[in-house]
């Protein structure tokens, strides 16, 4: 399918790895020319690098944390006019929650709340005066599931997921789309646990692995950044301008519900 977006511009947040670089890929397999971005610079070059290679399009590289200002200028700067943003920060660890503090808690909800609200402030307006825009945020199935542990994730997630019900629908008159994908169990770092990055791992403990996670899914497998990148790009192309305000769970059919 034709997504209808060659030549159109796209930040996409924290892209380096996992899905944001799922993202990124399918964004500009569509011929979509990008920002990306990543705490790793190493990392991200190489993103960098070989997506130029692949598919020919312009990308440039911002490095640094998401959540701050400067590094959301930047991001501004390289794309002052982006017809898509793809919204995306990694999450608070695995903690109980008795042992957050109030700096810990604020770091938590500026990271997965507050940043993607700033950026869309950023660039909502100019898309609405071009008469395009495309914002997808990447959230987490725990905002219709919560995990213990992740309550922080969770509560910054969904607090960002009413923020922008409204907005939402301000703006799709004018072609301006906002919608979330709330990823389930996928094949990313996140779900491999600590190890030193670009470790490879060993085929037979990683089969084991993904079996293990993924045995209570109704697909029985873990879901991929590729294919989750192309439901991403769906969104951003020229056929989802009649859909907006929506969570819709990437999830292999984890999430139990009738609506």
């Amino acid at each position: 399918m034709d997504l209808g977006i060659r030549g159109k511009k796209a930040i996409v947040c924290a892209s380096s790895k996992g899905l944001g670089r799922g993202c990124a890929i399918a964004l500009a397999k569509a011929g979509v020319d990008l920002v990306i971005n990543g705490r790793n610079a190493e990392l991200l070059a190489k993103t960098a690098q070989e997506i130029r290679e692949k598919f020919r399009v312009e990308v440039i590289e911002i490095a640094g944390d998401v959540s701050k200002p400067e590094v959301q200028k930047a991001l501004l700067a390289a794309c002052p006019a982006p017809d898509i943003l793809v919204n995306n920060n990694g999450g608070p660890p695995l903690r109980d929650f008795r042992e957050l503090d109030r700096a810990k808690i604020l770091e938590g909800v500026t990271q997965n709340m507050v940043t993607p609200i700033e950026l869309i402030q950023a660039v909502i307006d100019g898309m609405a005066k071009r008469g395009f825009g495309r914002i997808v945020n990447i959230t987490s199935l725990s905002v219709y599931v919560p995990i213990p542990g992740l309550d922080l994730s969770s509560g910054a997630r969904a607090g960002l997921t009413s923020f922008l019900a409204g907005v939402a629908r301000t703006v799709i008159d004018r072609n301006v789309t906002i919608n979330s994908l709330l990823p389930g169990k996928l094949d990313t770092d996140r779900l491999r646990g600590p190890h030193e990055a670009g470790t490879p791992e060993d085929p037979a403990a990683a089969a084991a692995r993904k079996a293990r996670i993924s045995a209570d899914v109704p697909a029985k497998r873990l879901g991929t950044p590729e294919e989750f990148g192309q439901i991403c790009a769906f969104l951003c192309s020229v056929h989802a301008g009649y859909l907006t305000g929506q969570n819709i769970p990437v999830d292999g059919g984890l999430y139990v519900s009738a609506f």
